[in-house]
């Protein structure tokens, strides 16, 4: 134990002792300068100074352009340009999904494939809310029970909606006799008029035409998106006077009745009406009637 006391006072002693560097002229032996300095004091000043010498290093590399030439080093503008196209691809993203889930809905609009989930609405409830309504008529038992089930999934009927009857004026797009009605349980979504053939079929409120095509079951098939969530679909056309994304106004004429498509018995117009991705009876916003 005293020998390792003694090796650390011998230690301490080496690296505290003065030594004295004398700078003298060579020619001359002159000297020039000195300097008292320990071997302690030598080391204190090269951590000092390499800690100076590191400290310049880094924040010449960190805060300098001088950065961007050390190889593998991305720039800030490349950077920066990254950052844009994650922000970019994230909200390109948000969108394709949003176009998927409409053209989804537009494909349950054509083939008239929805389901309903089990709602449990009594009869009282019904008349309470036909009651409390002043838009709403006396509407058949399947009516109500929809119109029951949207409003308790949060969805506005626009019969019940006071800004979209104040501002839009629904024209009928055409004027005949109802050969098959709307009906829920038989999963027909539509109303069906009976009339002449070549019949101009008008567009029912302003919008932007979403679909204009030809399909096997359904033949001519035009929709039209509007306001407030609400897509018209018209059916078993014999020809479209519209092509999709064109705009249209209300009363305009986009197609002429036929009795194209597979599911067609008759020179008609099969007559749908969405709102929010639900059926709506179509008799209860217009008057098809010609007289």
């Amino acid at each position: 134990m005293a020998e390792k006391d003694k090796k650390r006072k011998k230690l301490w002693e080496k690296l505290i002792d003065p030594y004295l560097v004398m700078i003298i002229n060579e020619e001359t032996f002159e000297e020039q300068t000195q300097i008292r300095i320990s071997r302690l004091k030598m080391i204190l000043l090269s951590l000092l100074f390499l800690g100076f010498f590191t400290g310049t290093i880094f924040s010449i590399i960190s805060y300098t352009p001088l950065k961007e030439f050390i190889p593998g080093y991305d720039s800030s503008e490349l950077r920066k340009k990254a950052v844009q196209n994650l922000f970019l691809t994230d909200s390109l993203i948000t969108l394709y999904n949003q176009n998927i889930m409409y053209l989804n809905s537009v494909k349950k609009v054509l083939t008239e494939d929805i389901s309903f989930e089990e709602s449990n609405i009594s009869e009282d409830e019904i008349k309470s809310q036909s009651q409390s309504s002043p838009f709403v008529t006396l509407p058949i038992l399947e009516d109500s029970l929809l119109r029951a089930f949207v409003s308790q999934q949060d969805k506005y009927s626009p019969i019940l909606n006071n800004e979209f009857k104040l501002n839009t004026f629904l024209f009928p797009p055409v004027k005949g006799t109802i050969s098959q009605p709307f009906d829920i349980n038989s999963s027909h979504y539509a109303a069906d008029i009976a009339v002449e053939e070549n019949t101009p079929v008008k567009a029912i409120a302003d919008g932007t035409v979403v679909f204009s095509e030809w399909t096997a079951q359904t033949g001519f098939v035009i929709i039209l998106e509007h306001n407030f969530g609400l897509l018209s679909v018209y059916k078993h056309n014999s020809s479209l006077n519209k092509n999709q994304g064109d705009e249209v106004v209300g009363g305009e004429v986009i197609a002429t009745v036929g009795n194209t498509g597979e599911y067609s018995t008759g020179f008609h117009l099969h007559f749908e009406l969405w709102v929010d991705g639900y059926p709506m009876n179509p008799e209860n916003f217009f008057n098809f009637s010609k007289e």
